[in-house]
């Protein structure tokens, strides 16, 4: 049910500090409030955020079992600069089998339908775990990634799961993220510098060639209509994730 003071939260926090934002989410949430990272560099200034602040907010990311090594090591290498936990949630092992059971190990490139079904597996249902009992879930969502996003605001109603989602860096410009992960030396993907502009699974990532689309190097196979997860939906519309990539 969508908060009967949903209106006067956006109202109140339209044009606020990320920081700000997160204190709100806080204070309205407790410990049913979570951060969704997928390691990129906006979840970590939020991460960094809120381990400098001791904010009870929890981090978690999913482990879709086909991450690169260097994702793995920036997890590790995060918790112990913030002496923090980020909660793994995995694909559940019986519907990984079943799935390449059917369609084979690399069903991503027979076609879209197979690829989001794989998707759906290894992102979505682990997504639904991990928000298991929360009142509110957040993420690095900018205004400034896509069009599509122009109409996003600090906190809205997520429909698809029945929570409040939380976008305390929606303001932000990609200027910005990068100018605090290099004053603070906020951990971010060795692969960054390596051409890699958004980095999700191995198999389905690699780096962009000057002047290519940030998401080029997501599903390349695929048309750009086609590159969606199913993780940020708005409005019943998928909204597209894609991360900064230093200047």
């Amino acid at each position: 049910m969508i908060p009967h003071n949903l209106k006067k939260w956006q109202k109140e926090l339209a044009g606020a500090p990320a920081e700000e934002i997160l204190a709100w989410a806080a204070d309205q949430f407790d410990d049913e409030v979570t951060l969704a990272s997928a390691m990129g560099p906006e979840a970590q200034v939020l991460t960094h955020i809120i381990a400098r602040d001791s904010l009870p907010i929890s981090v978690f990311t999913l482990d879709t079992g086909r991450l690169f090594d260097e994702t793995y090591a920036l997890i590790a290498q995060t918790e112990d600069r913030y002496d923090l936990r980020i909660r793994m949630y995995a694909p559940r092992r019986q519907e990984v089998e079943e799935l390449v059971k059917e369609e084979g190990t690399n069903l991503f490139r027979l076609g879209p339908d197979q690829r989001k079904s794989c998707c759906a597996v290894r992102k979505v249902s682990p997504l639904r775990r991990a928000l298991a009992g929360k009142r509110a879930w957040m993420t690095g969502l900018r205004r400034e990634q896509a069009e599509s996003r122009g109409h996003m605001q600090a906190v809205s109603w997520d429909e698809a799961h029945g929570l409040i989602k939380i976008n305390p860096m929606i303001d932000w410009t990609e200027r910005q993220v990068w100018t605090m992960i290099r004053d603070y030396d906020i951990p971010y993907n060795a692969l960054v510098n390596r051409g890699f502009a958004s980095i999700g699974c191995a198999p389905c990532t690699r780096a962009i060639k000057p002047g290519e689309d940030i998401r080029a190097g997501r599903w390349w196979w695929e048309t750009a209509e086609q590159k969606e997860c199913g993780l940020h939906v708005v409005n019943g519309a998928i909204v597209r994730a894609r991360q900064a990539v230093p200047a």
